[in-house]
């Protein structure tokens, strides 16, 4: 753990961020398995520290792209449970009108981008962002999240180079959960995929991505380079997701022993564990027990406000599909 002294609301913020998205996850995949969920979801567990610990560093207005595995960041940016759920059940009062599902997840009024499925094409639509950012004299800046296979796409060449060279208000912030798919990293990246960030002359750094106050810590310090015109970071997040890769992966490729030993270090077991060891907050345990129980009843409310939501309308197919011309 950090050095870091955060606040003890601040850290029961953060755990509370971290079950939501915990719980959430396990509850999708029971509602998949019972066939109330169609298509197929990509999922977080195991990775809570990386989304909630670089959210927690962005203000409101500051913006997120994400991937084609995106419930976390959606809830860690605050994105209605409500809505995402809705989503997932193909509502018309989801988050993207039932046009996203779970691949393409987001909601722009709390800064959370629709989700890109594509590997790596958040990273030019982030330059892109920080460029606009940068155009308006704005301080506001966006935290790109991709995973490690991503680095390894030209696109991810093409945006962090085009945000070094005009010092863009960007955090690039690599996933690196080990594998890209099925495929081992040690098989595609002989170096450490921070030190890639020596090429664009850009700051790299490797967290310990399942320790969010550690995340916080290092994001905190990217956002503030950002936000003050000295460009962007390159942020490694070394992390695990303890899923498959999707709900149709059985995660054969990697050993028992792995797994077992990465769901040692579960992000949030070490938050519960670091704040009542180090007695941080007058009760917290019972706080921290208050809010698996306020958890979990949201979730199973978010389920019933899904089920209750109306289908999309046929003719909500031509909604949205060019931008509202700007009142005089």
């Amino acid at each position: 753990m950090t050095s870091l002294t955060i606040p003890p609301d601040r850290l029961l913020q953060m755990y509370r961020d971290m079950t939501r998205i915990r719980k959430f996850e396990e509850k999708v995949y029971y509602l998949f398995l019972q066939g109330q969920i169609v298509g197929t979801i990509h999922q977080y567990q195991g990775q809570e520290a990386v989304a909630v610990g670089v959210c927690s560093a962005l203000r409101r207005e500051d913006c997120i792209t994400s991937t084609h595995r995106p419930h976390g960041h959606c809830i860690a940016k605050g994105v209605s449970i409500h809505s995402m759920m809705a989503e997932l059940f193909a509502r018309a009062t989801g988050c993207c009108k039932a046009k996203g599902g779970s691949m393409h997840m987001g909601d722009v009024s709390v800064g959370a981008m629709p989700a890109i499925a594509i590997v790596a094409g958040g990273v030019t639509i982030a330059a892109g962002m920080g460029l606009a950012f940068k155009f308006q004299k704005s301080d506001r800046v966006v935290a790109c999240f991709f995973g490690d296979g991503a680095v390894n796409e030209g696109a991810f060449h093409e945006g962090v180079n085009l945000a070094a060279i005009w010092k863009l208000p960007v955090v690039f912030v690599c996933e690196n959960n080990l594998y890209a798919a099925s495929t081992p990293m040690q098989l595609t990246t002989p170096i450490a995929i921070a030190e890639r960030a020596a090429a664009y002359g850009i700051p790299g750094v490797v967290v310990d991505g399942n320790d969010v106050m550690v995340v916080y810590e290092a994001t905190r310090a990217a956002v503030e380079r950002a936000r003050s015109g000295g460009g962007p970071t390159l942020l490694e997040c070394q992390t695990y997701r303890t899923v498959g890769h999707s709900r149709g992966d059985a995660s054969t490729y990697r050993p028992k022993e792995e797994v077992e030993a990465w769901k040692q270090k579960d992000p949030i077991e070490r938050l519960r564990r670091h704040s009542i060891a180090n007695g941080v907050g007058a009760g917290l345990a019972p706080a921290l027990a208050a809010v698996d129980r306020e958890v979990e009843k949201e979730i199973e409310a978010a389920v019933v406000y899904a089920q209750e939501s109306p289908p999309p309308r046929p003719e909500d197919a031509l909604l949205h599909v060019y931008g509202e011309e700007a009142a005089a």
